[in-house]
């Protein structure tokens, strides 16, 4: 699904199909799509890897090129060791540090694990597919509440409480559109900050000695 597509998804929750009479211009439907991925994407955010470069004698990595970042997952050094060696780091601002013992000697890779926010433009999406009706809800909840803002004590055609009407149908959607990000939200799952379960050497019975 594409921007057009979700946008046509979003107009007919609203019941926005008429051409001759539409409440919302594309641009503001655009804008309340891309409010729901983003808000989306901090509780199921986009996993990538990227591969930096280090500097010899240095323990920092420049960050700024990992856009739209949402968090570092883990930082894996020096890499293609099996199991793979994850090693712990600090952020600030656009700095990772490695916190390992010595600094690499020379140019070498590192392997970041981190997640960022979903794409969807006009030709690329990002989002998994069984989630695009809960980013088309997030998206019609924050146009109907918007609109209901901005109708209320004005004179409007469908009939003095329309604006009331929006106002709780967006509040209805919004809710179950929270309801669905806390229901799948990374945030909320237990997880362990560890890629791999560490490999241990099994006990020779034969060498343990007895009471």
């Amino acid at each position: 699904m594409n921007l057009s597509e979700m946008r046509d998804r979003v107009r007919t929750d609203l019941h926005d199909k008429d051409p001759q009479n539409q409440r919302w211009l594309d641009a503001e439907l655009d804008r309340h799509i891309q409010r729901a991925v983003r808000d989306f994407s901090l509780s199921l955010p986009q996993e990538a890897k990227t591969t930096l470069s280090t500097t010899a004698d240095s323990r920092d990595l420049s960050i700024a090129g990992l856009t739209d970042l949402v968090a570092i997952e883990a930082v894996e050094y020096p890499v293609g060791s099996y199991p793979p060696t994850y090693v712990p780091f600090s952020i600030w601002l656009s700095t990772l540090t490695m916190l390992i013992d010595s600094p690499p000697g020379s140019v070498e890779d590192v392997d970041v694990y981190h997640t960022k926010l979903h794409t969807l433009d006009a030709t690329t999406s990002t989002l998994p597919g069984r989630f695009e009706d809960v980013v088309a809800t997030g998206a019609a909840a924050y146009a109907a509440l918007e609109w209901a803002s901005f109708a209320t004590n004005r004179v409007n055609v469908g009939g003095q409480d329309v604006w009331r009407d929006y106002l709780t149908w967006g509040q209805q959607r919004l809710v179950e559109f929270q309801s669905a990000l806390a229901d799948h939200g990374r945030r909320n799952t237990v997880r362990v900050r560890r890629l791999y379960r560490p490999a241990t050497t099994p006990v020779d019975q034969s060498t343990v000695e007895g009471p």
